[in-house]
């Protein structure tokens, strides 16, 4: 599994477990496919345009968690250089 980047702040609401950030990131997968980074990507701004940081920065983590589970997939017959 990727290392997810920890440089966001992490919500402080008892603190949201990485598992569950990549938990979250691979349902994410699973219901919207492509559009996953942009759906999670929305839902942050969204919470940011609330006034719920807390929300956006888990939303955030969420997003990266998806953009390094996308990155590190591969296609049928791609080989891993």
């Amino acid at each position: 599994m990727p290392q997810l980047d920890e440089s966001l702040p992490a919500a402080n609401m008892h603190e949201i477990a990485t598992t569950d950030i990549w938990r979250a990131a691979n349902i994410m997968l699973e219901l919207y496919a492509e559009d996953a980074v942009l759906r999670a990507a929305m839902r942050a701004d969204t919470l940011l345009e609330e006034g719920d940081t807390e929300g956006f920065f888990v939303w955030k983590r969420i997003t990266r968690a998806i953009d390094d589970l996308r990155q590190t997939e591969r296609r049928p017959g791609e080989q891993k250089h």
